[in-house]
């Protein structure tokens, strides 16, 4: 009997099994920008065991029908996404589902995905800290000026490794972000072409990387603009820049749109310069992404972007001084000098961008782009000064207190130009990958045209004691003149093939990323091919340690800059510069005292170049020789600790050494003797020269080289209350070289002492989270308000930029250090919504 009725439950229980009914969901799965997750787990709420996402980011799963129920999609260091369901027998229903980074405050410290800590070069950059940073330029580029060392702080550009500000690749949504080329001086710079608001990744490769990347040699800014889930803002004001954004979507989804708009016066930051005068600065942009989802295999995106910065300024007088100390005598020279006339430069960009999203199918992925790049920039200058050069009396008790007592030189100047560059750029291009097995392969291909029309009119006057420079007798000289016209249509063509391996497994994984390089452009009609190829391990020890070597070439044909010699005129067959670059380095990742994550990484890298087209730095102007005459290196390494001094509070710090030099092809001068046998300096009756010393130069450091870079940012807070804040940005660099123009004999003659700065800032969180706000609240809407008080320069050191030569009445030539800005504060507000 038991028999049977055990078999009689038996059968009710097939039977039932039997009628169970089932659905299918199925889909893909990406990271915030879109490109595929593997591995993410797949499980029904309330069970032990589901799937993992494959290779190429989709899955299928089986699942009930007729009841509801809910899937739960988890991958470390993402935030974990739960969707509802309701299906019929047999129905599949398909869902794209992206995922965003875990919300913890070190983004840049952990990194849960082994990939970004395998990729040499690296650094993961939280835009969120863009806006706290304590900075006279703030954006991205402040944050990474920590990384790399700064010597002014008026400009968002930066060297790397010791390169040059052109040198640095910057994309934003995959296409190229340029910069305007007349800019001489970080006062005369605008808003940052990033906007920190509507970034949600940013990587920055400080070296070593991959083929898919552009023909530069130093470093790549890659930043994703966000895709909004929800409607959401910011609105910030301070005493330097106002600006807003908002975010959200409609359709369902299917149609995202980010708008911002910034406005920028650096007025505050110029009434303190050492030239006195009306500044009149102005800049404001604004960019919008717009993204609509077609269907679920294409997707179409815009970006725009339109910035205009104008500065004028009407100087009046400018006081420097610089101290002299010699085992014979301590002076203190003085400058003085009073201008007339006027400075008036425009600087209007403007970017559109379309992008075609292709899912072609699961293992091949399409980017369709178009865009177009306008640069318009003119710079309208006519000043003139008259100098008094001497001893200046720093006795309080003298009545000649602060003034030149003992002159030693006086003259008369004229700055005049009438500069225009318009530049246009238009871009075609596909991009691509495709996954097959082991093999995740990257690709792409552009068609590139550029157009370059340039008036350069500028000329420069000099009298000394009364006497035009140089002096001729029958005719007045003008001491530096330019007068040219070009117009450039150069055709570029470049693509590249790049294959991601995986060998092992998690535990103890190499990653091999190899690949190759091409650039033809019509101008100097020069085909460059550039191979490229990165190795990580992460052996299986108990320590989470990874190694990393990266090797290659390095090409950058020339844009624009690199073409004009100091002459004014252009030299169209200048070639690229070439350089093999080799980088070894490790990361490592743990816990300090209470569990607080810490990472260190450290690299170390050689970059030998030729065809090097040399040239001299004055503040932010980049002046080229436009010729290819000269070999270079640099060589050096770097360590950064990334890590939470105290809990929830990101620090980090960056130490660097480096060194880069030049040598010049056939660099040499005379010293002429005269026929005592003694060294003489000019040609007169009674020094007549009858013989001459050939000297070699030989190598050079060059206007990039610093041997010791130190960057900290610290974050703390008052352990009673984390709404307040501190955030200390510190920057050391060590002393620079300074080349006088033109000059082979006295290139390296000045040197520019360290550059030493801390800024600070205070912060108050004014509103607190939302969720504890009444209904009837004017501020029900808001998520926080913050304040920020800041202190820039807080130890109130002049910085030097650049150096004035002045001649006395011996024609003697003496340096006068260019000073930076002097101890500012800045207050500001940030709302979000």
């Amino acid at each position: 009997m038991r028999i049977v009725i055990a078999f009689l439950f038996t059968l009710v229980a097939l039977s039932s099994f039997s009628q169970k009914k089932y659905a299918w969901v199925s889909g893909s799965l990406v990271d915030e920008n879109e490109k595929p997750l593997q591995k993410v787990s797949v499980i029904i709420l309330g069970r032990n065991n589901g799937i993992t996402s494959n290779d190429s980011g989709s899955f299928r799963i089986k699942v009930p029908a007729g009841s509801a129920f809910a899937i739960v999609f988890s991958h470390s260091g993402y935030t974990p996404v739960q969707k509802n369901f309701f299906l019929s027998e047999n129905e599949e229903e398909k869902v794209s589902i992206r995922f965003e980074p875990a919300r913890t405050t070190l983004q840049t410290v952990v990194v849960a995905d082994d990939k970004e800590r395998r990729e040499t070069g690296l650094t993961k950059i939280n835009p969120k800290n863009a806006l706290v940073l304590p900075s006279t330029t703030g954006g991205v580029e402040g944050l990474i000026k920590i990384l790399v060392g700064s010597n002014n702080e008026l400009t968002s550009q930066y060297s790397v490794r010791g390169g040059n500000y052109d040198e640095n690749l910057i994309y934003l949504n995959d296409f190229e972000i340029f910069r305007p080329y007349l800019v001489r001086s970080g006062q005369q710079e605008g808003l940052s072409f990033i906007n920190p608001e509507l970034a949600k990744n940013v990587s920055f490769y400080n070296g070593g990387f991959q083929a898919k990347y552009g023909d530069k040699m130093s470093s790549v800014l890659d930043v994703q603009y966000k895709k909004p889930k929800s409607f959401g803002g910011t609105a910030y004001v301070s005493l330097l820049e106002q600006g807003m954004h908002l975010e959200g979507i409609a359709k369902k989804g299917r149609f995202t749109y980010l708008l911002g708009i910034r406005n920028r016066s650096n007025k505050n930051l110029l009434s303190s310069q050492e030239t006195r005068g009306a500044y009149i600065p102005s800049s404001a942009d604004i960019q919008a992404f717009i993204t609509y989802k077609i269907s679920e295999k294409l997707q179409l995106e815009l970006l725009g972007n339109l910035s205009v910065t104008k500065f004028t300024l009407f100087p009046e007088s400018v006081s420097k001084t610089s101290s002299v100390f010699s085992p014979l005598f301590t002076s203190n020279l003085g400058l003085d000098v009073f201008f007339e006339g006027q400075e008036r430069d425009g600087y209007k960009t403007n970017l559109i961008g379309l992008s075609l999203l292709q899912s072609v199918n699961k293992k091949l992925k399409l980017k369709w782009m178009l865009s177009r790049f306008q640069d318009k920039e003119n710079e309208n200058f006519d000043i003139a000064g008259t100098y008094l050069f001497g001893d200046r009396d720093f006795d309080h008790s003298s009545s000649t207190f602060g003034q030149i007592i003992n002159p030693l030189g006086a003259g008369y100047y004229q700055n005049y130009g009438r500069n225009e560059l318009n530049i246009a750029v238009y871009n075609a291009g596909v991009k691509g990958s495709y996954e097959y097995g082991k093999h995740f392969i990257q690709f792409g291909n552009s068609i590139e045209q550029t157009k370059i029309n340039d008036k350069l009119k500028e000329w420069e006057y000099q009298d000394s004691a009364g006497y035009s420079l140089p002096y001729g007798q029958a005719r007045l000289n003008l001491y530096k003149s330019l007068n040219s016209t070009a117009g450039l249509s150069i055709q570029k063509y470049s693509g590249y093939v790049q294959d991601n391996m995986h060998f092992g497994d998690s535990s103890n994984a190499i990653i091999v990323q190899a690949g190759v390089r091409y650039n033809y452009n019509s101008l100097n009609k020069e085909f460059l091919i550039s191979p490229r190829a990165q190795v990580s391990w992460k052996p299986k020890w108990k320590k989470d340690i990874v190694f990393k070597l990266a090797a290659g070439v390095y090409d950058q044909p020339p844009f624009y800059r690199e073409l004009r010699k100091y002459d004014g005129t252009l030299n169209t067959a200048v070639k690229a510069q070439k350089s093999y670059q080799f980088v070894g380095g490790m990361d490592y990742s743990f816990l300090g005292s209470g569990d607080r994550p810490f990472r260190i990484t450290t690299e170390a890298y050689y970059k030998m170049l030729r065809d090097v087209d040399v040239y001299d730095i004055d503040n932010v102007k980049v002046r080229y020789a436009g010729n290819n005459n000269a070999k270079a290196y640099a060589t050096g390494f770097e360590t950064r600790l990334f890590g939470e001094l105290v809990k929830d509070a990101e620090s980090w710090l960056s130490i660097g050494i480096m060194r880069t030099k030049e040598n010049l092809d056939d660099d040499h001068y005379y010293q002429y003797k005269n026929a005592a046998g003694e060294i003489i300096t000019a040609k007169s009756t009674d020094q007549v020269p009858v013989d001459s010393i050939r000297n070699d130069v030989g190598w050079l450091r060059r206007p990039t080289d610093r041997l010791v870079t130190v960057g900290l940012f610290l974050e703390d807070y008052l352990p009673t209350n984390k709404n307040f804040k501190v955030h200390l940005n510190l920057l050391y660099g060590s002393n620079m070289s300074y080349n006088i123009p033109n000059s082979v004999k006295y290139r390296n003659a000045l040197i520019i002492e360290p550059y030493i700065r801390a800024d600070i800032g205070f912060s108050a969180q004014l509103l607190s989270e939302r969720s504890i706000r009444r209904s009837h609240s004017p501020f029900r809407d808001f998520q926080n308000i913050w304040a920020s008080f800041e202190v820039f320069n807080l130890i109130d050191r002049a910085n030097t930029i650049s150096y004035q030569l002045i001649k006395d009445f011996a024609n003697n030539v003496y340096a006068i250090p260019n000073r930076l800005t002097p101890r500012l504060v800045n207050f500001k507000i940030v709302a979000r919504f």
